[in-house]
């Protein structure tokens, strides 16, 4: 009987401890706060994938003008 009542007690204290997390999800702060972090981290993959074009770009640009400098000189 004391096994049930220890069960039964664990159950309803951890959903009590549960239950804000769970209303949060459900609350306008929150919408509005992940959807403003998903909005940053769009606009950080943006910055970082443009950086990544131009780093590509740049050792290209690099090499184009180097080959014909390598032709003057011999």
């Amino acid at each position: 009987m004391s096994n049930t009542m220890g069960i039964a007690s664990a159950f309803v204290l951890s959903s009590l401890f549960l239950s804000p997390f769970a209303m949060a999800e459900e609350s306008p702060a929150f919408v509005a706060h992940n959807a403003a972090r998903a909005a940053a981290y769009e606009a950080y993959q943006g910055e970082m994938t443009a950086k990544a074009q131009d780093a590509a770009q740049a050792p290209q640009a690099a090499t184009s003008q180097a080959q014909p400098q390598a032709g003057k000189d011999s």
